[in-house]
């Protein structure tokens, strides 16, 4: 059996992409904020008040877990960066067990921001 190898170049490449999506997640969390004041001011009804509140603190929920990710791919950025110094260009087992680990934990989070973003969209086409 042939044992694949990972190069950092590989992970760099996959940590930019991750970086953006972050970004753009980040910029449409301020969109969704922007929505939310939009509808504090056009609503008084409690049960719509709670909503919005509900989804207030799902956005501020996901942009903690967003700067956690940031912060993390940064920390993997320059243990990569150690190992491009020492001239060793794929990394050690445990290295990239914790890449595809944190690949996992993407994977996971983009799968509850794109249900949250559902849920919200269906809330504004109601209240809107």
């Amino acid at each position: 059996m042939k044992t694949a190898i990972i190069n950092n170049s590989d992970l760099h490449f996959e940590h930019k992409q991750w970086k953006s999506e972050l970004d753009f997640w980040k910029d449409e969390i301020k969109s969704f904020k922007n929505r939310l004041s939009e509808l504090a001011s056009r609503w008084t009804d409690k049960d719509v008040l709670a909503q919005l509140e509900h989804y207030q603190n799902e956005f501020i929920l996901h942009s903690g877990i967003i700067e956690d990710l940031q912060v993390a791919i940064e920390k993997h950025e320059m243990n990569i960066s150690g190992h491009s110094d020492e001239n060793h260009e794929s990394l050690d087992v445990a290295m990239v067990k914790n890449h595809l680990k944190f690949r996992e934990k993407m994977e996971t989070q983009r799968q509850i921001y794109a249900d949250l973003k559902k849920e919200f969209f269906q809330f504004l086409s109601k209240y809107m």
